[in-house]
This record gives C-alpha cells, structure tokens and sequence, in this order.
C-alpha cells in the first residue's frame, strides 16, 4: 500500500544530489516536496507539516558523516523520524499470566472479525488459551462467522445471544471460565458507525462490566482521513489502548497508517496483510520505514522463512539439480506468501521491479502440476523424459508438449547457471573475471495455458 509513497520520496530523495553539505535551498525544495507526497498520500495536515519541520530542523547545515553523501544523510534523516512518526519502538498488548480480556471495536466492514480470528490463531501458536466471544449481536451471521474462524483455528466460542444484558454476559463468561480454563478471551464486539450514540453506549456499557485489559480499535487503512475521525470518538468514548491496520496489502494511499499513531496517540500493534488467518503481524515502524524508502525487510523475510517452517534442502551438486528438487523449492518458497511480496521485502528491489510489476502465483502452480504429473524417476532423471511421457506430463497436468518442453529447458538453465556460480564461489575461485557478467535468472516459462 506505500508503494505510490515510497516511490515518490525515493525519486525526491535521489535528486538531493552529492553534496558535501546540505544548504538551506536545498533541505527548502526537497522537503516542500516531501510533504506534497505525503499529502498526496492522505497523510494527515498536520502530521505531514510536523514531519517536514523536524526533518528540516535536523537537515539544515547538517555536515556529511562517515561515506554518507548529502542525499543519504538526508534519507538517514527522513527514515529515523519515519520510525517516529509510526511510533517509534514496538509495541505489544500487555499478556499477564491470567485474566486478559481483549475488546476487539471498530467500524462496520473494517475487518474486526476477521481481525479477531487472525489474534486467536497468532496467540495460540504461542501456547495460549484462547476462548473467543462474540458479541456482534448487530451484523446478521457475525456470530456464526466468528463461529466459523473459531472452528478453523481450533478455539472455542462463547455466543452472546440477542438483547442479552452485559451483566449476563460477564455472568456466563465467569462460568465457562470456571469450566474450561482460559488465559486469553477476546471479545468481537459489534461494528458501528461514530455517530451512532445508543450503540456507543451499549459498548461503553459491556466494557464497564468485562473490564477489558487491552482495547484495540481495527482501522481500515483504505479508509483514509475518516480512519482518524473514527480512532478519536472511540478513544473518547471506550479509551482504547492500541490500533490494529488492516488492509495494508491493499492499494490503499497509507495516509491513515502513517497518521494513526501521531493522531491519536496509541501504537499500531498488528496490521492485516492478507485475508488468511495467518495474514496479521506485529507492526514494527523501523520495517514499515525501511519498505517505504526502498530498503527492504530482511528480517520480515527471515521471519516468514521461520514461520513457514521452510527445511533446510539436502546440499547437492550442481549437476544432481533435478525436477524433484525444483518443486520441493518452489513449495517451500509459496509457503512464506506471495512471491511478490516477497521481493518487495528485498532491499533495493521495490526500485529494481519495472513499475506494475506482478508475479504470476498461477504460473507457478501450473509448474507445480506439470511436475506433479510426472514419475518420480522422471523428476529424479529428467533426460529419459522422451516424446510420449511429454504427451503423458502434457494431458496428465492440463497443459502443451510445449508448456513441457519450456520447463524442461528452464531447469537446465538453472542447473547451468548453478554450475556457474559454484565455479565462481569455490575453493580457489577468484570470482567473476575482468568483462564477466553474473549469470541471469532464466526466465520462467511464458505462456503456460490454463
């Protein structure tokens, strides 16, 4: 959702030139700009003219430190209050050892039952004991939705039925507590609109009586301005305690993201990233900072190689590369998310990538099924795949002899191109010589038919 941002800032900031120190015209021009895109963004008013007072108050006649040039003590600038702006340091609902209630509110469609589902399959992963409420006696199916999500991460759920008292409510939570032991229960409350003050009020009152320890208002990123409005009536109304971002996969300017924090005053704790319930991760400002301006998240991407429980492959020659190992890779890989989120978190590639660019998910999974559809002789010893197994592999995987024809010829290459660079970071290799290019990745194969 930052890309239209990052990229904006990354083009001002590479035009600040080489200069041995920053002058007063210069630091004037580029933060000018600076707030344009950041206004552009739906960043808040204020927020954004904040921003651009510290940067250039820290900016101005600021002498080059280190190998830094001007442009990049300025991108050191400009990244350092970022990490500010989005709330400095990490933060985390606070976990006691027992009796943490959750209150999960927002408004209509920002995603807070999903949100909700999302916490409870995080959290138990952890080793909690998580027990769902749902009391979104509001939206027609909520409950039976939380119902849903509950089932799939493998918590219970306890239904709050129509005009049900929140005396009632706390009464039959004391006692399925008392049954069934539980460390953390968050509570979905219903979807509403500010304005609506009979509905505020009811929630006031079922937070009077639960007495949550954290209250987290879901703010829809695509929302923009309206997110900031939202965020103050609920904090002046339920006190909330933190923020969670959803829709930050989305196309989303990334306004009311970068704005929350300041706005309001309460740190981000999660952001949604994609609609699985495994799409929600803690929000760190400095890997938000360091996407917007290009420099990648390599500890996001170790973290999700982690996460994806990725083995580690058997180590093999070059030449031994077969197709067996080719789709082990490519499974493990799909297992840490989108391939092209996964390049955006590469430092330096958001600005490498052609704008637009897309990988193709389906195109991989074609791969995976011309391979599935193959012998595992065939995938261990890809040269015995003559005329009539292609026309097997062909039929068997919904594809061309050519779409085979094509993946057999990109896995030589990359076996290739493997043998090349085991030669250039061997014992005893000095590299690439004098006028020698580093290999290219081959292409994948174009055109694979549905």
């Amino acid at each position: 959702m930052f890309e239209a941002l990052g990229n904006k800032l990354q083009d001002i900031l590479d035009r600040v030139g080489r200069e041995s120190k920053l002058t007063d015209a210069q630091v004037k021009t580029a933060m000018r700009e600076i707030r344009m895109a950041l206004l552009e963004a739906d960043v808040n008013f204020n927020v954004a003219k904040d921003f651009v007072a510290k940067v250039s108050e820290k900016a101005v006649g600021q002498e080059v430190t280190g190998s830094l040039n001007a442009g990049q003590t300025v991108v050191k600038l400009v990244h350092d209050e970022l990490i500010e702006t989005l709330g400095g340091e990490s933060k985390q609902p606070t976990l006691k050892t027992d009796g943490n209630v959750w209150f999960m509110v927002g408004l209509q469609g920002a995603g807070k039952t999903t949100s909700t589902g999302k916490l409870a399959a995080f959290y138990k992963s952890k080793g909690r004991r998580v027990l769902l409420v749902a009391a979104d006696t509001q939206r027609p199916a909520a409950r039976d939705q939380l119902e849903v999500l509950a089932k799939q991460v493998g918590v219970p759920v306890l239904k709050v039925a129509d005009g049900e008292a929140p005396q009632e409510t706390r009464r039959r939570l004391d006692e399925y507590l008392r049954t069934d032991y539980r460390d953390l229960v968050i509570v979905d409350t219903a979807g509403r609109l500010q304005i609506d003050e009979a509905l505020m009020d009811q929630l006031a009152d079922l937070q009077t009586e639960l007495a949550p320890s954290e209250t987290l208002l879901v703010v829809d990123a695509m929302t923009g301005q309206e997110a900031l409005n939202v965020a103050r009536v609920f904090d002046e109304r339920v006190k909330l305690s933190g923020l969670i971002i959803t829709k930050m996969d989305g196309d989303a300017r990334g306004g009311a993201a970068l704005s929350a924090r300041s706005v309001t005053g309460h740190p981000i704790y999660f952001a949604g990233t994609s609609e699985k319930l495994t799409g929600l991760e803690p929000f760190y400002p400095d890997r938000v900072a360091g996407r917007i301006l290009g420099m990648g998240d390599v500890l996001g991407l170790i973290e999700r190689a982690q996460q994806a429980d990725l083995k580690a492959m058997e180590v093999k020659k070059p030449g031994d590369f077969d197709l067996e190992d080719l789709l082990t890779q490519l499974r493990q890989i799909r297992k840490m998310g989108p391939l092209g989120d996964l390049l955006k978190l590469i430092p330096g590639m958001s600005r490498a990538l052609p704008e637009g660019f897309n990988v193709d998910e389906k195109q991989i999974q074609r791969i995976d099924a011309m391979i599935s559809s193959m012998t595992a002789k065939e995938r261990r010893n890809p040269k015995i795949i003559d005329g009539q197994r292609r026309k097997r592999i062909a039929a068997g995987s919904g594809h061309t002899v050519q779409d085979i024809n094509r993946l057999l010829k990109m896995h030589e290459q990359m076996k290739d191109m493997m043998k090349m660079l085991q030669r250039m970071s061997g014992p005893g290799s000095k590299g690439m010589g004098k006028g020698m290019k580093p290999p290219k990745m081959p292409p994948m194969p174009p055109n694979l038919k549905r």
